[in-house]
């Protein structure tokens, strides 16, 4: 057996009684001293807080359930637990009106500092457009060079590219599930699920080991990917996107919500357009983020040209010699002028050009 957390273990117990979630432990912190005190409570104090239906029910559960089992149970399966007391708890997700019991982890918890390291959310739909993709990823590995940490649902689409372009970079991601832990969802990310672990990122959930995955815990999941973060990019999504309760979590928890600018025309552009609408900040390059945390960016080198495909390299080494406007890049390139017009939006995009004051593009990388 390992090393046994005793306040840690009484929390696992709450988090594994069906009915005693957050607001539910909240009442019952408010009423006892401590967590062993009120998970050993009396049935007379018990029912004083939680009323006879919901006491009777954990007090049935606490008589059949094996505390000290279960706790070297899911540590056999190197699962940390990290009780709301724990000092390594999270104080961001403490702050936040609904935090969880415990939080379950895989990966080496000494390779993050949840409340010293800066960590970002990106989020968005589950069928990106390729203009989502593209977005998705410059602003994952540019913040993630930058140092943030970049956290995530592991889901398919816009989750997946933001934890595959940070571990790219050789950045840090955090997958939040809406399952157990050990549960990898989608199964065809059991690589990236590794990945992930072996580059120093973690795994989390509140949800105990072996839960599987159900529609509505993806939604109680959404409000600790925001509650870690300083601030959430909503990329793509449609009008009842998922990633828009994200960003509605963010905002209740006074955390900042971020959007680029997405084509009207696009089913997918829902979602950050209203964002938009309601005041989220609007972005179109990752320096915007950086400069509003006061982080500093670093110079781009001559190496972020192997995250471009052939047309932005073209492009590129055109704005090298001599700044170009749309134009006189159509004539140079014989490309249509929305094909133009698109790659320079992408190449803003990923930081790696600006428009002049009279309208001519150059890049941001140095001439070698």
């Amino acid at each position: 057996m390992g090393y046994m957390n005793e306040v840690a273990m009484y929390y696992m117990g709450f988090s594994h009684c069906y009915g005693i979630g957050p607001l539910k432990f909240a009442l019952l912190m408010k009423y006892f001293v401590g967590v062993k005190e009120a998970y050993c409570g009396s049935p007379t104090l018990l029912k004083k807080v939680l009323g006879d239906g919901w006491a009777g029910r954990f007090i049935s559960f606490r008589k059949r359930f094996d505390l000290r089992k279960k706790y070297f149970e899911i540590q056999s399966k190197h699962i940390a637990v990290i009780g709301m007391g724990d000092r390594i708890y999270p104080s961001s997700l403490r702050k936040i009106s609904d935090p969880p019991i415990c939080l379950y982890v895989k990966g080496n918890m000494d390779n993050i500092d949840f409340d010293k390291d800066k960590l970002f959310a990106i989020v968005g739909t589950r069928q990106p457009t390729s203009y989502g993709q593209q977005v998705t990823y410059s602003f994952a590995s540019q913040l993630s060079e930058a140092g943030c940490v970049i956290v995530s649902g592991l889901a398919m689409g816009v989750d997946t590219i933001a934890h595959k372009a940070t571990l790219a970079a050789k950045g840090k991601t955090i997958a939040v599930l809406g399952c157990g832990v050990d549960i990898v969802y989608p199964s065809s990310n059991q690589l990236l699920y590794q990945e992930i672990i072996e580059q120093k990122g973690l795994i989390l959930s509140e949800f105990p080991p072996g839960m599987l995955v159900q529609r509505g815990l993806f939604i109680a999941r959404n409000r600790i990917i925001s509650g870690l973060s300083m601030g959430t990019l909503v990329v793509e999504g449609a009008k009842h996107s998922g990633a828009l309760i994200t960003a509605s979590y963010a905002a209740q928890q006074g955390r900042d919500v971020f959007a680029p600018p997405v084509p009207i025309t696009s089913a997918m552009s829902e979602a950050p357009n209203s964002l938009l609408k309601s005041g989220a900040i609007f972005v179109t390059q990752a320096s915007d983020i950086l400069e509003e945390y006061g982080i500093k960016k670093k110079n781009f080198e001559k190496s972020e040209l192997k995250y471009l495909n052939e047309e932005e390299r073209r492009i590129i080494d055109i704005l090298l010699q001599e700044a170009q406007d749309a134009d006189e890049l159509v004539f140079i390139t014989k490309k249509p002028i929305h094909t133009i017009l698109h790659i320079l939006s992408l190449l803003e995009m990923k930081g790696l050009i600006d428009r002049q004051s009279e309208g001519k593009y150059q890049t941001k990388l140095m001439r070698k």
